[in-house]
């Protein structure tokens, strides 16, 4: 792990406060049934690290990937979500992510589209107890209705193992009348549209 007070971009230490419990609650705003971890070993395992933060350090769960040591989360929310940080915990060995990279509002990458620019990238720590955050550019992850992370690389394992993730953030609803109120408003009442020239071709007719 960094030492604290380490100057790596968007890092720091945080101690196990109930409010941290509160703060990485975005877990329960996530749409499970459609997320996707592309490399699992085990179908459906890269869903259980997205839990509360009680259970952050619950190392019966994990994800491990298969072929090599990427891995590819595609986390789509119930809503519009403002991403503050993330918390990664792995391993105290080689099968510890190294780089974490984050896309933003691009549903269903695979392996084919990562080598396209990030939106913003870290240099991971070893952590295994969950107090190390990766702040995120709050300005580019404001308004996120899907989160892809990319996992490139690991420190030296043929596997790369996750037994958390974390997401800090706030959280709004999807506003789903808006649908409604086009329809309405794109079936005008005729008589109050009633077109002039229909007038003038009636009279001249008469």
């Amino acid at each position: 792990m960094a030492p604290h007070g380490s100057s790596c971009e968007g890092d720091k230490n945080h101690d196990d406060t109930p409010e941290m419990g509160l703060q990485y609650s975005l877990y329960s705003k996530i749409d499970k049934d459609n997320l996707e971890c592309l490399n699992e070993v085990s179908e459906g395992s890269g869903k259980l690290v997205f839990k509360q933060w009680e259970d952050r350090l619950n190392f019966t769960e994990y994800v491990e990937s298969d072929a090599d040591e990427e891995l590819l989360f595609n986390i789509p929310f119930s809503g519009n979500v403002k991403l503050k940080g993330i918390i990664v915990v792995g391993e105290d060995a080689g099968s510890h992510p190294s780089k974490m990279r984050l896309f933003k509002n691009r549903p269903h990458m695979t392996f084919d589209d990562v080598n396209a620019p990030a939106e913003q990238e870290f240099e991971l720590h070893t952590d295994i107890t969950g107090t190390l955050e990766y702040a995120t550019k709050v300005v580019l992850f404001s308004s996120v209705h899907h989160l892809t992370i990319h996992f490139p690389s690991n420190f030296g394992s043929d596997q790369t193992r996750i037994y958390y993730i974390g997401l800090k953030g706030e959280f709004t609803e999807a506003h789903r009348h808006g649908v409604t109120i086009c329809t309405y408003e794109a079936r005008p009442n005729v008589y109050d549209h009633k077109n002039p020239l229909e007038d003038n071709v009636s009279h001249q007719i008469q």
